[in-house]
């Protein structure tokens, strides 16, 4: 969620100053994205930079509310109505991480995968404990939040499920540095040698069973004693 855009929607409720788009901002969501109150002033100058927000004049506390134009109304109907892209989320850090563990020397990756569901278990346990712990209608907003972190939550024991299964079957390329050797006398010979010939360049078709070539002499191997 953009919080330009959730700062927008609170504002289109009425006129806000500072702590209460924190407070509204964080009631919305459960206070599952915690909000502090620099982001807010940060992000209310940038609307007013852009002319989607403009401030009015100070209480008699000193708070400064703010109040969306008409700018900032159809930026924020134009949001409600784009879908998210798969594109405009940030990067997803685990899958990444995991990709580069197992091209990492010395990373044991079954033990980066079990050490996240573990981790990823216990927020599961404890969103559910939060989502049942109030069934009041007002609630629906931030229990429709909890919904979406405890379904991203599955989906990641799921796939974590999935990669140690995966592992199971993983097999690592061996890519260490080979190092060019010039062949042995051995290999030199059977590399100069044209298929079919003996070591005296006679093809072996000349010889008869018995081993002996057409001129009756037992051809010399490579590597092997004359006997007499």
């Amino acid at each position: 969620m953009s919080i330009r855009h959730g700062l927008l929607a609170l504002l289109e409720r009425g006129q806000m100053y500072g702590y209460q788009l924190r407070a509204a901002f964080e009631e919305s969501t459960g206070s599952t994205w915690p909000l502090n109150i620099g982001q807010v002033y940060t992000t209310l100058a940038r609307l007013e930079r852009d002319g989607l927000v403009r401030p009015l004049p100070e209480s008699d506390a000193g708070q400064r509310p703010y109040e969306i134009t008409d700018a900032g109304r159809a930026d924020l109907a134009l949001w409600f109505a784009t879908p998210i892209s798969r594109t405009d989320r940030p990067r997803d850090e685990l899958a990444i991480k995991l990709a580069l563990a197992l091209t990492t020397p010395g990373v044991d990756v079954r033990s980066v995968v079990q050490n996240q569901r573990g981790a990823t278990m216990r927020t599961l346990q404890e969103l559910t404990r939060l989502k049942y712990a109030s069934d009041r209608p007002e609630d629906l907003p931030w229990r429709l939040v909890l919904d979406s972190m405890v379904f991203q939550a599955e989906a990641e024991i799921r796939w974590l499920d999935h990669c140690e299964t995966s592992l199971l079957r993983y097999r690592p390329v061996d890519r260490g540095p080979t190092v060019d050797r010039p062949p042995s006398a051995a290999e030199h010979d059977q590399i100069s040698r044209p298929t079919g010939q003996d070591w005296t360049g006679r093809p072996a078709a000349e010889q008869d069973r018995t081993g002996r070539d057409a001129d009756g002499e037992v051809p010399h191997r490579i590597g092997q004693e004359a006997r007499p």
